[in-house]
């Protein structure tokens, strides 16, 4: 398998026109895979997934495969996942493959060889932790524009422990958070219509964009927000945390368009809906 051509921001960019600004998370757990009819196993995983993408190719701008809930059927699940993100790929759907890696050295090249090379793991991005400093992820990094992929490096994340870390403040005065978006965004200088290397922003991180002195616009990249619709987070919300940058925000949902299924029209259904509320929300005053 070789890589995938054209650049992933302008990739992800054409697909935002055409589908709207809404990636569905595919996050098989077992009380979703029991309300589907399906086994906690490693062929019920599968067949979630793979009807996922069934239902979808065509009609949203990208699938977000949670790899934990694969993983945790062992050698059997990451196969599932890579039939689901194989599947995405020939049917012109983009996949960002969540497994938030991040680690040094070698190690970190060798995950970027799994998340971002050849393997079929590698779907179109992935999502990666900076916590050991943003430049242990380089490998990562090289290796995805190496192969026209992207990544999507964690922010500002709505978990109640995010902060404890991320707003930490450093010698140079920026936060943590301020600081992975201004390396982003010196990955990303220049790049039309996009760069490559995103973030993950949560929708519901109320004012702290603002408070930490952070230019989301600057970034110039893809800013994967999890938290609209069956989260808690408002059109309102969308506004005050993304601002001027809301032309490059990626809005994820996953439990109101999950809950649809197993039907692909019900789910193709719940997808249209949360897009038109995402475009109608990043569009408003």
């Amino acid at each position: 398998m070789k890589g995938v051509g054209e650049r992933f921001g302008a990739r992800l960019a054409a697909a935002v026109a055409e589908h709207g600004p809404l990636c569905v998370g595919v996050d098989p757990h077992a009380p979703l895979l029991a309300a589907w009819g399906l086994d906690d196993d490693a062929a019920g995983v599968e067949r979630f997934g793979r009807t996922v993408v069934e239902a979808l190719a065509g009609h949203v701008a990208a699938l977000k495969p949670q790899a934990a809930f694969f993983e945790r059927h062992g050698s059997r699940g990451v196969a599932a996942l890579e039939r689901v993100v194989a599947d995405a790929r020939e049917a012109g759907l983009l996949t960002i493959v969540d497994a938030k890696r991040g680690d040094i050295g070698s190690t970190m090249a060798a995950y970027a060889d799994a998340f971002a090379g050849d393997s079929p793991l590698a779907g179109d991005a992935v999502t990666a932790s900076p916590y050991l400093g943003f430049g242990s992820l380089q490998p990562l990094l090289d290796t995805a524009a190496e192969h026209g992929r992207g990544v999507f490096v964690l922010a500002l994340t709505s978990n109640p422990e995010g902060p404890g870390v991320q707003h930490a403040v450093g010698p140079d005065g920026r936060s943590v958070a301020r600081a992975v978006a201004e390396a982003a965004a010196a990955e990303n200088a220049d790049v039309p219509p996009m760069g490559d290397v995103g973030l993950v922003v949560g929708a519901t991180v109320g004012s702290a964009v603002q408070d930490l002195g952070i230019d989301l616009a600057a970034v110039n990249g893809p800013l994967l927000a999890p938290g609209f619709g069956a989260q808690g987070a408002t059109a309102a919300d969308l506004r005050t945390v993304f601002g001027d940058a809301r032309p490059f925000v990626l809005a994820a949902s996953s439990r109101e368009v999950l809950a649809a299924g197993p039907a692909p029209v019900a789910l193709r259904g719940a997808a249209r809906r949360s897009a038109d509320a995402v475009r109608a929300a990043l569009s408003g005053s």
